[in-house]
């Protein structure tokens, strides 16, 4: 077989039971794709290595007839995720030379399903940014190009799996999202990204950004594989306390492509002032492809909605706020050179100011700030009651019967690397407008590419589901899939 890299999981899959080849092929092929695509910067640590030694072990367990859907699929892990011996950075200087000598949950459950590790990705600094762009080892560029030739910002946080999976430089790759992180990148890759819903898949391992918003999923190359990644992610967890104690089904299973009979939200609220036509036509279209499989379209109302973007960037930096305080330079990771007569307090500050970078930096003051006395209940307090409001809007909208809600995904198609370099920083977290909410309301939602702007470049919708009906949220997104039958990739300029 030819192009392996190019397959999804579920090709894979099938190819590898049939004989028709090896994951050690498979492997190779994904190793050989990564060396070419240095002008991407998706690939950050690579471990071939490693990744030779799991196929051939990989090999071992499909040949002995213990093999599962995971088996010998050849994966990028995002930088978040600690991975026993290999750099974990977060794609931050302050954790330069950090080898985690333990396993997430996540990576090790992937890798008794028989997965392969092709390397860590990249990603914006503790997955702080929507452009990929606050990483310290630069840039990840998307594969897509605008007709101007300029390179394009594949997203943010999880920019370098969303590149590498829309370059099939893997066949699917692991994110994380705590405000859009895994399904403005899809969207703006032409992949699929789903964000399980909160406690689904143990956030233990995964360097924290906002404790009560993080969560990991799949990023691949089609909704059959997010139900097959997510179903060998997810698991319960004693480390993780917030771990849902909830069997993890088989979501494959549930993908019937029947949503006959299924009521299907607009919510009139995410009709925004400046919303560009073709988006706005997209989310029409993609509504009428919904009614036509036989679900009922119906407008709701989350009247809560634009309290979401102010609500979610005082919550996310004070929680960033405390989780970034261990990084002092004193167990691990960077120690800033210090002058003679300096102090425990003159190491701290000088670690931290050469640690961190500008973003990051700014979302701690602003923590810090919204957690200080005389301040804690004018903001933090206040969001955290918005917060309740906004998941009560969603809990309502599905006790009336919605089984799903049907939004853009994001408010443009990719943007300019460095367009937004001097802009106001909400120009930037604007980008999260129509993602925050799940993360707030710890709902699952799940970005399919749908179309192509008018110059060529990949618009997704975002489908938000029944917290923990994950399974019936993939199947409307099959629907969805199917009938925008999107099949575009990027020409290769890299």
């Amino acid at each position: 077989m030819s192009d392996l890299n190019k397959l999804t999981i579920a090709g894979a899959r099938d190819a590898l039971a049939k004989g028709e080849t090896t994951s050690v092929e498979l492997t190779e092929a994904c190793l050989t794709a990564i060396e070419g695509a240095g002008a991407l910067n998706a690939f950050v640590h690579k471990t071939p290595e490693v990744a030779r030694e799991m196929a051939q072990a990989a090999d071992a367990r499909i040949k002995a007839g213990n093999a599962v859907a995971m088996t010998g699929i050849p994966l990028g892990i995002k930088d978040l995720f600690c991975t026993k011996g290999v750099e974990s950075q977060a794609a931050s200087r302050i954790l330069t030379g950090f080898r985690p000598e333990y396993e997430s949950t996540v990576t090790q459950n992937l890798w008794d399903a028989g997965a392969v590790m092709l390397g860590k990705l990249n990603m914006d600094e503790f997955a702080m940014g929507s452009s990929n762009e606050s990483s310290a080892y630069g840039n990840a560029v998307n594969p897509w190009k605008g007709r101007d030739g300029a390179d394009l910002t594949p997203g943010g946080s999880s920019g370098g799996s969303a590149a590498a999976v829309g370059a099939d430089l893997c066949l699917a790759a692991t994110g994380t999202d705590t405000g859009g992180s895994i399904r403005q990148p899809a969207a703006f890759t032409g992949t699929v990204g789903l964000k399980p819903t909160y406690g689904r898949v143990s956030r233990w391992g995964v360097i924290a950004f906002a404790s009560s918003l993080d969560q990991a999923g799949p990023m691949t190359k089609s909704v059959r594989d997010a139900a097959i990644m997510l179903g060998a992610m997810a698991s319960v967890d004693e480390k993780d306390s917030t771990s849902a104690e909830i069997p993890v089904p088989d979501f494959e299973a549930a993908l019937t492509g029947d949503i006959r009979g299924k009521k299907i939200g607009i919510p009139r609220e995410y009709r925004m002032d400046g919303m560009p036509d073709e988006i706005d036509a997209l989310w029409r279209q993609g509504a009428e492809m919904l009614r036509d499989a036989g679900a009922e379209i119906v407008d709701i109302s989350l009247p809560h909605t634009k309290y979401a973007l102010p609500a979610y960037y005082v919550i996310a930096p004070a929680e960033a706020s405390s989780n970034l305080a261990r990084y002092d330079g004193v167990r691990y990771g960077l120690r800033a050179k210090l002058g003679q007569g300096d102090g425990i307090t003159d190491m701290y500050e000088k670690t931290r100011a050469e640690g961190f970078g500008p973003e990051v930096q700014r979302r701690i003051m602003i923590g810090t700030y919204v957690l200080s006395a005389g301040f804690y209940d004018a903001y933090y307090n206040r969001a955290r009651r918005v917060r309740a409001l906004i998941k009560r809007d969603f809990d309502q909208a599905y006790a009336a019967g919605v089984d799903a809600i049907l939004t853009p995904a994001t408010p443009s198609s990719a943007f300019a690397l460095g367009s937004m370099a001097d802009a106001d920083p909400v120009a930037m977290y604007l980008n999260d407008v129509f993602t925050v909410t799940v993360n707030l309301a710890g709902l699952p939602g799940i970005s399919v590419p749908v179309g192509q702007d008018a110059q060529g470049l990949p618009l997704g919708l975002q489908l938000i589901g029944r917290p923990f009906e994950e399974g019936d949220l993939l199947n409307q997104a099959l629907v969805l899939e199917r009938a925008a039958g999107f099949v575009a990739k990027p020409e290769r300029w890299w």
